[in-house]
């Protein structure tokens, strides 16, 4: 795998980070009270939010985002969490950056909600312009505060005062002070308390000094030595483990059970509050000998339910209607048309597949809940929590240790309740570890999509009409980027088979296929190159930028011409949540097989001004990979209201030995504010695979999974 920066504008001077190796503090709250308590003791307190523009909700003042320690470290709190989208060093690096200090003086303190403020959910690709800039503007602050604070003592302009390694020097008077002297005077103390001074301007890219670079994640050797303690490692003293009941198939519904096998169990605790039924037991495999002791007792009502193979039928059918958005006049367009095209795509469900499925451990004491868990927004599980068990919400605290991906599918606590209400009848901690079966039955799916597109070119092969309808999937990336005077855009809802949810970019995923796929056939109609009919239609200077440089990388012109029944060439691009992407592909066919092998991808992705190279390139490669998947074999099966591949060894993720060689090129553009990359580097290669399979073989296949005619789905 390869990576480079491609830079818009000329050059800009970065000074080196610290050579200080960064370092984590993992903090419970009584190691938190005593290292803050060296320094500045501050509570979380009311007051006007700096930041509230910028998406963090639980900030009021300087206090509730830092504190400085005597020894020189500073602590910084975020509601973020880590869940392998590098937001640990990224959110180091913020803080770093404007309080002038290295990386190595930071202590990020992440998700726990009786310490850090409600900085929004993990998703969206929102750390990036939203807590970053918070997070910045906390520290800015805090330097501006401190900054006056000496020249104030010092009787001289702040403008003539130098920070730098968290030290103030007037270089006049040869005068240095400290930020942790600064932090025991009784006015910072105060200041950090108020509400914070109006907003400080933040340093620009030009001059970043510790964003802009390659800062690695401060607990790397935790993480590669098995150090780390993630959420399905987390025990408590005493702790017994839980099973939990489910039903046989989706929508039915407990009619009766007999618990006494169970109960006549030793050392078994035996739940029941409705149709919730669970079990608690020194052993994971005590806990699951007693559910599989009632199972057979359950009874059951269940209702009809579709198949996979009756997916698409049952989404058109129940589509429900909506308002279109519209442009110009598309029906006159399409009678005026030189060629009209229609085609439609399915895309299928998909299980977002965490290596660490979801997990909790509960534990009661004095009336207070504690979690530890694998969830991405602690703030709404900690109130989700206080509802389901009827405490007030300041008496549960909800932590998350950084954790195993979630890639949108951890947005909610279902672990966390079940082990909560385990241990609130044990009477001592309880852990509940989801099976891989469970993650893949019971956690939400990635919608699935049936999408119908039109399109229509004049005599010079221009397109003049387009008309896009998404059923079920969603409007995540639906607008299309390209010229088109006339349009007709719909979003329209279904009845969906399977509980469905967020996913990496959401629709985008589908959305984006349908549209790059049909955008190839309306090539093709008007017997343009692929690359020069985008380029023709496309002002939006970003998109064109990326699809250029993978396009120059990849050497679209001498790549085509060695396009073979056996090896095609293809490419897509797109955009979502303010960044773009583009992506060429080669793939190999393997026709006695009936495989389809990526060989290569070259892609190229901007989001704005790079904070951290190294990892924004990590993002697009896991895009990538995890987007290949999808793809070309992952697809729910069911019948009946039961999964039917719910393990790796029927739903098969990308392997080492599927992964081609990829090639990343980051194009840094500082001239707007930075966006998220753990999301839309994924939706331009699927399309570019189906292009490329249409280049090689002649097939539209207009289906995700691609597949070959013939190739058995499972």
């Amino acid at each position: 795998m390869t990576g480079e920066v491609v830079t818009k504008t000329s050059e800009t001077k970065r000074s080196s980070p610290s050579e200080d190796s960064p370092c984590e503090v993992q903090l419970s709250r009584r190691a938190f009270v005593q290292v803050v308590g060296a320094g500045l003791l501050i509570t979380v307190t009311e007051g006007i939010s700096f930041g509230q523009r910028r998406g963090s909700r639980g900030v009021r003042n300087v206090a509730a985002r830092l504190h400085v320690n005597q020894d020189g470290t500073i602590t910084v709190m975020t509601g973020k969490v880590e869940e392998g989208q590098g937001s640990r060093a990224q959110l180091t690096q913020a803080a770093a950056e404007e309080l002038r200090v290295g990386v190595a003086k930071i202590n990020l303190v992440m998700a726990d909600t009786a310490l850090v403020p409600d900085d929004g959910m993990t998703a969206g690709s929102r750390t990036t312009p939203s807590t970053v800039p918070a997070v910045r503007q906390g520290a800015a602050a805090a330097r501006e505060l401190l900054t006056r604070l000496a020249a104030q003592q010092w009787s001289v302009d702040p403008g003539a005062l130098e920070v730098r390694d968290g030290t103030i020097t007037h270089k006049a008077s040869g005068k240095i002070v400290r930020y942790a002297q600064l932090v025991q005077s009784p006015e910072i103390v105060e200041a950090f308390q108020r509400s914070s001074p109006a907003e400080i301007p933040l340093t620009p890219a030009s001059e970043w000094g510790v964003m802009g670079t390659s800062v690695p994640r401060p607990n790397l050797r935790d993480l590669v030595t098995g150090a780390h303690r993630y959420p399905s490692d987390i025990a408590r003293p005493g702790m017994l483990y839980g099973k939990v009941l489910r039903p046989p198939a989706y929508g039915a519904r407990l009619e009766s059970i007999d618990l006494s096998p169970a109960e006549a169990m030793e050392d078994v605790v035996v739940v029941r509050e409705g149709e919730f039924v669970g079990f608690a037991a020194p052993t994971t495999f005590r806990a699951d000998e007693a559910l599989r002791a009632v199972s057979e007792t359950a009874t059951w009502s269940t209702v009809s339910q579709p198949s996979s193979d009756e997916l698409f039928s049952h989404l058109k059918q129940h589509a429900r209607s909506g308002r279109p958005s519209t442009r110009g006049s598309l029906e006159r367009a399409l009678a005026d048309a030189d060629k009209v095209l229609g085609a439609t795509y399915e895309v299928a469900y998909v299980q977002h597949a965490p290596m660490e499925p979801r997990a909790a451990t509960a534990e009661w004491k004095d009336g207070r809940l504690t979690v530890w868990a694998g969830i991405d927004y602690p703030q709404r599980i900690q109130g989700d929590l206080a509802r389901a068990l009827g405490v007030p919400a300041e008496q549960v605290r909800v932590i998350v240790p950084d954790m195993g991906g979630g890639f949108g599918g951890k947005h909610t606590g279902e672990a966390a309740e079940e082990a909560a209400r385990l241990a609130k009848a044990a009477g001592r901690p309880v852990a509940v570890h989801w099976t891989r079966a469970e993650e893949f039955t019971w956690a939400y799916f990635r919608p699935a999509a049936l999408i119908e597109c039109r399109g229509a070119l004049d005599r010079e092969g221009s397109l003049v009409a387009w008309d896009f309808t998404n059923i079920n999937a969603g409007g995540a990336a639906i607008d299309t980027p390209y010229n088109t005077a006339n349009t007709r855009i719909l979003s329209a809802g279904s009845d969906s088979p399977l509980r469905q949810g967020a996913y990496r970019c959401l629709a985008a995923t589908a959305n984006n296929f349908a549209r790059e796929s049909f955008m190839d056939e309306l090539a093709a109609a008007a017997q343009s190159d692929p690359l020069a009919f985008r380029l023709a239609h496309l002002e939006n200077p970003r998109i064109r930028t990326v699809l250029e440089v993978a396009a120059r990388h990849f050497d679209w012109p001498a790549r085509q011409k060695k396009v073979t029944p056996e090896l095609g060439v293809g490419l897509a691009c797109g955009t979502e949540k303010n960044s773009v992407v583009a992506a060429c592909v080669e793939v190999g066919i393997d026709r006695a097989r009936g495989e389809i092998r990526v060989c290569e991808v070259c892609e190229a992705f901007e989001c704005g001004p790079i904070q951290n190279p190294a990892n924004l390139v990590s993002q697009v490669q896991g895009c990538i990979i995890m987007g290949m998947g999808p793809a070309l074999r992952e697809a729910m099966q069911f019948r009946d209201g039961r999964i039917r591949n719910a393990s790796f060894a029927t739903y098969r993720v990308p392997r080492f030995e599927d992964v081609p060689k990829i090639d990343v090129h980051l194009v840094d553009n500082p001239d707007i504010p930075s966006a998220g990359a753990g999301e839309t580097p994924i939706i331009a290669i699927a399309p570019a695979i189906a292009n490329a399979v249409f280049a090689a073989t002649g097939l539209r296949i207009r289906s995700m999974p691609i597949r070959l005619p013939g190739t058995n789905p499972a």
